[in-house]
């Protein structure tokens, strides 16, 4: 379980917007920490999926 957040910084998940779409086993999942009050949207970040061996879009999920 994630630690109570202290202040505006809280922890999220991205998680591969391709691999889901693709139907492939498994996820590409990422642990990131963003502010509150700085950022009310959803993080949208390029990282890399090591399953479809490039750079994808990966969005937070709740």
């Amino acid at each position: 379980m994630a630690k109570k957040a202290k202040g505006n910084r809280i922890q999220v998940i991205l998680e591969c917007t391709e691999h889901k779409a693709s139907g492939m086993p498994g996820t590409s999942r990422y642990i990131t920490t963003k502010n509150r009050k700085n950022t009310t949207e959803r993080l949208e970040l390029k990282k890399y999926n090591p399953v479809l061996k490039k750079v994808t879009v990966h969005k937070e999920i709740k």
